[in-house]
């Protein structure tokens, strides 16, 4: 994958177990788009972000991988890898991996810095985490190899 893939729209997946949240980055600059419930089967949750992906004309995506500090993964790396490769069965564009590590905490922190209530910021907090994850990457050279 190469940069080269900036010049369309490329969605960013911050993987939940209970929410997932969307960003979109276009010409360099990553955003908030949406969160999107799980559905009940992690198939049933891949086809509804396979058309959102489609509808969004991306031409990549890139999926938040949660690390531990020291880099090591965990439950929550397996269960978004699995997603990962899942997804880039259902989609026809380049599905990738990112770290995530601290995108959460970094976009509640944003938010109450901002003075947003505890339930604002926890309709927001997926997709701002999304947004994070997917600029790192853009700012990282915006490379990585597909599932």
């Amino acid at each position: 994958m190469t940069s080269a893939h900036l010049g369309g729209r490329v969605i960013g997946i911050d993987p939940g177990s209970r929410r997932f949240g969307i960003a979109v980055g276009v010409s360099g600059v990553a955003s908030p788009l949406t969160v999107v419930q799980r559905e009940k089967s992690l198939e049933l949750t891949v086809e509804r972000l396979a058309k959102l992906i489609s509808e969004e004309e991306a031409t990549a995506v890139v999926v938040g991988l949660p690390l531990h500090l020291d880099g090591s993964e965990g439950s929550s790396s397996k269960a978004a890898r699995k997603f990962a490769r899942t997804l880039a069965n259902f989609v026809s564009v380049p599905v990738m991996l990112h770290d995530e590590r601290l995108t959460t905490v970094t976009a509640d922190r944003a938010m109450l810095d901002a003075g947003l209530r505890a339930e604002e910021r926890r309709r927001h907090v997926d997709k701002i985490a999304a947004a994070i994850m997917l600029q790192s990457w853009i700012d990282a050279g915006a490379t990585g190899d597909a599932i």
